[in-house]
Formats: structure tokens, C-alpha cells, sequence
């Protein structure tokens, strides 16, 4: 199957993430597609995560800073023109787990052969000397699989620190120095000085290494048909945002492995009356099938282990067993 390269025109961020969709659903699934992409000023949170835990109201408004959610799991990355992202998009090898690491060694390869120690860490990483510089995401859909991830070659740090809002349980601190103690720029430990512009055009080299890179151009219909998907979905306040409702019960936990959930529950006698799931995790299948499962449910465990006794509760919370989940709702 032969790879196409193509570069977005854009650096809106709704554009982008329209594009990337529009790849995903509408071209040639003949085709692999690599993707090369960078947005203007965005946070892009997860499709799991509650966007107003996320990020710095205040912050957000002061800067002009546009938030959009993806299609994908995980958490929240802040993108600037210092940053630059990549897609893979292509048929999945096996459309039941994630393979995250298999998409981000090329861009760790191609660094370290640059001079700089880059290292696949934790479920979603890719650093250097422990500090984190990309964070990648996946959306399995139909046999196909989008994978896409960021590369702060050289953002504005202090502006990551300020409109995210940093759990209290992944970093020491909130405050600005947590964040900048452990994320970096890939810039600095370069062995020679690279433009980010010069470091594209490298890192589609390395990509078509062994092939000659055919590209594809945007047509106007193709324009049209992204521009409607960025209208109807990532220009929504309801997509990006969305409403959140108060729940009477509120868990929240930070698994090795799987990341942060957020089990926010009503409940009436003792029963589940409704129940949504938020946080950074990954998975397979949507869990809104999982908080169906649970209409009704008592809050203990025999009832929770046979009302999700035919769930595979992996598949919606990569990384987490199903004892592990009981215990967050208990």
C-alpha cells in the first residue's frame, strides 16, 4: 500500500482537525496518508476529557486562545507555530488495541540520528532526557486508524504553562515551573542549528525513505467539503465545550497504565441513575456503552461485576482491568 504525503494549508485549528477527518473518512482508503499540519495558538483536549478541567478560562480569553476537541482519546496539548504535528493514517493492523509506540520510534529515530536522545516513554510520550516534547493520540475506526502527535520543536513554554490546568495528581505543583520542569523543545538539543522548516522537510525524507514521496493537493471541493465539517462539528460550542451537567458523586482517579478517569454519577437509592466518564485515557470502543450498562446498577460490587460481565472494559479504558474500574466507582 503506498503512502501520500500531504501538508495542510491552514493554521486554524478547527480547519486542521476537520482536515484531518475529512483524510480519515473521504480519500482513497487505498492509501496510507502522512500529514503534516501546524495550528496558531490552540489547545486541542482529548474526546474523553471535560474541557473546563482543562484549561485557564482566564488565560484563554486574554490570549485569544482557541480550544478544540479531536476525535481521539488522551489529554490536552497546547499547540503554537513553534509546534508542529503529525498524522499517520492508515488500515489497522489489528483494529482491537493501540499501537502507539509503532508511530512515534520514526520521528524518536530520526531525532536521535539529529543528536538529540529522543526516547517512546509512559503510554503516550516521546522524550528527551525525561522531559516530554510529544504527545500522541489514536482513533480507531471501520479497520482504519488515525494517529496523530505533536512536536514542540520550539514553543512558547511559558505559554503551555499558562492556559493549561495542571491535575495536582500528574505534576508536583500547579504552578508554572511543574509544567516547564518537565516538557521541552527539541530545538536545543539539536547537534547542528535546524529550522523548523528545515526539520519538515527531514522528517518527510526520513518517512519516504524508501519510497518516493507522492504527494496530493487539496482541490476546491475537497476545501469546501472540510470547511463543512469544521462548521458543523469543530466550530461548535457544543462539540468543544459541551454541557456539562452537575452530578450528585464525582470520582476521580490517576491509573498507572491507563491514565485519568473521572466517574461523574447520579444516583438514587442507592442505584446509578446516570453516569459519564471523563479524563486522558484511550480505547477502542466508546464508553457511553459502558455507562448504559450501568442504568439501574447498585452501587456494589456482585452488581457492578455482572452488569459488565460481558464488557471487556479494556477496550474502553485501554491499560485498566475490571476490578480496577469497580474500585473507582466504589
Amino acid at each position: 500500500m503506498s503512502m501520500v504525503y500531504l501538508k495542510s494549508p491552514s493554521t486554524d485549528p478547527a480547519f486542521n482537525l476537520a482536515l484531518e477527518q475529512y483524510v480519515f473518512d473521504k480519500l482513497d482508503r487505498s492509501k496510507e496518508y502522512f500529514m503534516l499540519w501546524q495550528n496558531n495558538n490552540a489547545v486541542i483536549v482529548g474526546k474523553n476529557q471535560n474541557t473546563f478541567g482543562e484549561v485557564n478560562p482566564k488565560a484563554i480569553e486574554e490570549k485569544g486562545v482557541k480550544v478544540i476537541r479531536r476525535l481521539s482519546g488522551g489529554g490536552a496539548v497546547y499547540h503554537d507555530l513553534g509546534n508542529l504535528n503529525f498524522t499517520f493514517i492508515m488500515d489497522a493492523k489489528d483494529a482491537s488495541d493501540l499501537d502507539i509506540k509503532l508511530f512515534c520510534q520514526p520521528v524518536a529515530s530520526l531525532l536521535q540520528e539529529l543528536g538529540a536522545d529522543a526516547q517512546v516513554n509512559g503510554r503516550n510520550d516521546i522524550t528527551i532526557e525525561g522531559k516530554k516534547f510529544s504527545g500522541n493520540s489514536q482513533y480507531l475506526k471501520e479497520g482504519r486508524i488515525m494517529h496523530h502527535g505533536t512536536i514542540m520543536f520550539n514553543s512558547d513554554l511559558d505559554f503551555v504553562a499558562a492556559v493549561l490546568n495542571v491535575a495536582g495528581d500528574k505534576f508536583q505543583s500547579k504552578a508554572a515551573k511543574s509544567v516547564k520542569s518537565r516538557v521541552t523543545n527539541v530545538k536545543p538539543f539539536l547537534k547542528e542549528e535546524l529550522s523548523l522548516e528545515a526539520f519538515q522537510d527531514k522528517l518527510v525524507a526520513y518517512v519516504f525513505a524508501e519510497n518516493p514521496v507522492e504527494t496530493y493537493e487539496l482541490t476546491q471541493k475537497d476545501i469546501a467539503a472540510i470547511e463543512k465539517i469544521k462548521e458543523e462539528r469543530y466550530a461548535q460550542w457544543d462539540w468543544n465545550y459541551g454541557k456539562s451537567p452537575e452530578y450528585t458523586v464525582q470520582k476521580e482517579r490517576r491509573i498507572d497504565g491507563c491514565g485519568k478517569i473521572e466517574a461523574h454519577m447520579n444516583t438514587k437509592d442507592g442505584r446509578i441513575v446516570e453516569v459519564k466518564f471523563y479524563g486522558d485515557f484511550f480505547g477502542v470502543c466508546d464508553h457511553a456503552e459502558v455507562s448504559d450498562a450501568l442504568i439501574g446498577c447498585e452501587l456494589k460490587r456482585e452488581a457492578l461485576e455482572k452488569a459488565l460481565k460481558n464488557m471487556d472494559i479494556e477496550k474502553y479504558f485501554h491499560g485498566l482491568s475490571l476490578d480496577q474500574f469497580i474500585d473507582i466507582l466504589l
